[in-house]
């Protein structure tokens, strides 16, 4: 091999960078997993120290993808296929542990493969034709017609549901809430990707006032939805937003995940030495290292056992697809998961777990993972040569969403197709930041 070639093969400066933060990153998630098994045993969530050495190796050997994300550049798919990476491991190190009788080794190497089948195309961004791009005027009416949209679509769910209450007793009254399902579709994609695109372009651009308005439109969702999302999304678009500012994108991307896992840790250690006030610290731990990380990789290990012992859905869980097929399941997979383990509330799941998992299995399962990646680098096409960093903002609720809801219902009922168009027609010409 000559230099050259070497050279090729060697990570640059700033790739070694983001790859030794990934490293920290899943040596830190792995110290939260201990953590939430200590703290909510009752979730099935175990830890062992003689499966210890297993469950080290089983993460560490998966993290040799951390290479890909060192060397690929920022794009959408690297944005949502690192936090799926992230909740991947979480679940290789559950599998080590898990109490439950399906096949581990078959399910865990299953997986490492979607994550891997999932990441190659997701990581590539395509050259597409430019069959459309909006002039500077007619994208301006198209922002103005999406936030007079949104504020439509808070006035109707708002005359369905509207109820002011804190966000410990959102479970108690999110039961009771019933609005029809072209306003539930509506309501989702204007707070998912609506708003939150009109938000970055007028931000960047540094219309503040503008920006500011959507954001307390975005507040006024909560009580129309009793969602956590709703609550905390105006703070994180911000979040995101100044984190773009100040550090390069695939930073952003990586600490979005690593800051918050780690204050919940740091916070729970405060607070078993009597240093930090428990409400507080149990409930950002609660919030950020059990509900959003942990949930989302135990839903594997609970979806991995109900489908070891049940019928497959073949995709019939799809409602477009479920009165065209016969389907073992009436109820949503959310439900049937909850009332087969009874814990955890309503159980949804990300694309390896219902696409993957309940749908074909874990042998067919990258195939599905697959087919999902290559959506996402279609979504990276028609997004390049905008703002990459417009494209993290408006896109920064779908990677989160993907851990925890299949991919079909949020490309549909979350808008997230409609969120890739209106990246293919937007304008070329705002301030980029490309790495």
């Amino acid at each position: 091999m000559d230099q050259k070639a070497a050279d090729g093969l060697r990570l640059r400066g700033s790739d070694r960078g983001v790859a030794l933060l990934i490293l920290c990153h899943l040596a830190l998630g792995c110290m939260s997993l201990i953590c939430v098994a200590q703290v909510y045993p009752a979730y099935h969530i175990l830890f062992g120290y003689e499966t210890l050495p297993a469950a080290v190796a089983t993460v560490a050997a998966f993290a040799v993808l951390t290479v890909l994300f060192a060397r690929a550049p920022f794009s959408f798919g690297y944005f949502a296929g690192y936090y799926l990476f992230v909740m991947i491991a979480g679940y290789l190190w559950l599998n080590s542990f898990s109490e439950f009788g399906y096949n581990h080794r078959l399910s865990g190497l299953s997986a490492a493969a979607s994550a891997v089948a999932f990441l190659l195309p997701a990581l590539y961004r395509p050259s597409l034709p430019r069959l459309l791009t909006l002039s500077p005027q007619a994208f301006e009416r198209l922002l103005g017609g999406i936030v007079l949209i949104g504020a439509a679509a808070a006035a109707v769910g708002a005359y369905y549901n509207f109820r002011l209450v804190s966000l410990g007793d959102i479970y108690t009254y999110r039961e009771a809430l019933t609005a029809p399902t072209l306003v539930n579709y509506l309501v989702g994609i204007t707070t998912t990707t609506l708003l939150p695109f009109a938000f970055a372009c007028y931000a960047i651009r540094g219309s503040r006032w503008r920006a500011g308005t959507i954001l307390i439109l975005l507040l006024l969702f909560y009580p129309v939805t009793l969602s956590k999302q709703a609550f905390f999304t105006p703070a994180w678009l911000v979040l995101m937003l100044a984190a773009t500012r100040l550090l390069a994108l695939r930073l952003t991307v990586i600490l979005s995940l690593l800051v918050p896992t780690a204050a919940g840790v740091i916070l729970l250690g405060l607070y078993k030495y009597g240093l930090f006030p428990e409400r507080f610290a149990m409930s950002v731990f609660q919030l950020v290292n059990l509900r959003m990380m942990a949930i989302p990789s135990l839903a594997m290990d609970y979806y991995s056992e109900f489908f070891f012992t049940h019928d497959l859905t073949h995709f019939c869980q799809i409602s477009l697809l479920k009165p065209l097929m016969s389907c073992a399941y009436q109820q949503p997979l959310a439900v049937v998961i909850y009332n087969s383990f009874g814990i955890g509330g309503y159980m949804n799941a990300s694309l390896f777990a219902t696409e993957g998992v309940a749908s074909v299995g874990p042998l067919y399962a990258p195939v599905s993972a697959l087919v999902c990646g290559i959506v996402i680098a279609i979504a990276n096409g028609m997004s390049a040569g905008a703002s990459q960093r417009t494209i993290l903002v408006s896109g920064a609720l779908l990677p989160q969403t993907l851990m925890n809801v299949p991919f079909t219902t949020v490309m549909l009922t979350h808008g997230a197709a409609l969120l890739f168009l209106l990246w293919y027609v937007m304008p070329r010409d705002l301030p980029k930041q490309e790495h």
